[in-house]
């Protein structure tokens, strides 16, 4: 069953927010969308292309009578917008959000409880989300209504989250297109860590370290589409990606580690010219992917 909200406020209103936003309006399922941000220039640009309807500045004006509040800013916003709103809230908004780290915005919703006119209320209606789709484009004017469609999103209840709560927050991302998975904000960390935010950081590693060089303009003139594939993600936002390394950390470094000691093993098979050695663990990581990828495939087309 499809939910209709009346009202729903959106702190940052960027690529996610704002597709977010369109997605919803596309479905019928907004009377009102309200964007709050810290780029007045992006504000205005996202009332002229029609993502949301109105702006405001004022916290507690913006959220007044809000059914739904998605929090879709930089992962270290978050707990500075749950602490400010939190006073605010009507016992009946739902909060979700779109961050690339749950563990850390589960332990900010706790904290933030305590400004609360009622505790409980708030931390039944919360509830952790993320959106797994994106772009290394940036902000509302890549907002797309479709950027959600076949992806997954995984909601991350927790013991104090209602079940009316998850039903309306997964009503709603199903109503864009995407598959809703649930599981614990720990879980949701540990499989990130491992496919999502280290491939980030070693795009953005091996960008850093060509530039560094004496002779990068030569290495960027011949680097060609398997530089462009694999480097691709380092064209996102910095920020975002900075406190997303920041409060996935400890994951984060055990992945780093065990990539590491592939490297290893790599550095050590060519420097032993062990041809099939090499050759057997290019095959295993080839059938691996393709198998991936010819699952994502049929899901994709189911």
């Amino acid at each position: 069953m499809k939910q209709s909200l009346k009202k729903i406020v959106i702190f940052g209103v960027g690529l996610i927010g704002g597709s977010f936003a369109l997605a919803l309006k596309s479905a019928g399922l907004s009377s009102l969308i309200v964007g709050v941000g810290r780029n007045n220039d992006n504000l205005r640009s996202a009332i002229n292309l029609g993502v949301i309807d109105e702006v405001q500045n004022d916290i507690e004006k913006a959220i007044h009578e809000a059914d739904l509040i998605f929090i879709a800013t930089p992962v270290a916003q978050t707990p500075l917008i749950l602490n400010a709103i939190a006073p605010h809230l009507s016992s009946k908004t739902i909060v979700t959000d779109a961050g690339s780290t749950k563990s850390d915005i589960q332990n900010y919703v706790i904290t933030a409880s305590d400004y609360a006119r009622d505790k409980k209320s708030f931390l039944s209606n919360f509830i952790g989300g993320h959106p797994i789709a994106g772009s290394e484009k940036s902000g509302v004017n890549a907002a797309n209504p479709d950027l959600f469609k076949g992806k997954n999103v995984i909601l991350t209840p927790n013991s104090d989250t209602s079940d009316e709560t998850l039903r309306v927050v997964k009503s709603l991302w199903e109503a864009t297109g995407a598959a809703v998975t649930e599981m614990s904000a720990q879980k949701h960390d540990q499989i990130f860590a491992a496919v999502s935010h280290l491939p980030h950081i070693l795009s953005f590693a091996l960008v850093a370290n060509i530039a560094s060089r004496s002779n990068s303009s030569e290495l960027f003139d011949f680097a060609a589409s398997g530089f462009r594939d694999f480097t691709r993600i380092a064209g996102s936002s910095p920020e975002m990606w900075r406190d997303i390394c920041l409060a996935n950390g400890k994951a984060l470094y055990q992945e780093l580690e065990s990539y590491k000691s592939s490297l290893e093993e790599l550095s050590r098979l060519i420097s032993n010219k062990d041809g099939s050695g090499l050759e057997a663990l290019f095959s295993n990581a080839s059938i691996a992917r393709n198998q991936w990828n010819e699952k994502k495939k049929t899901t994709q087309d189911d």
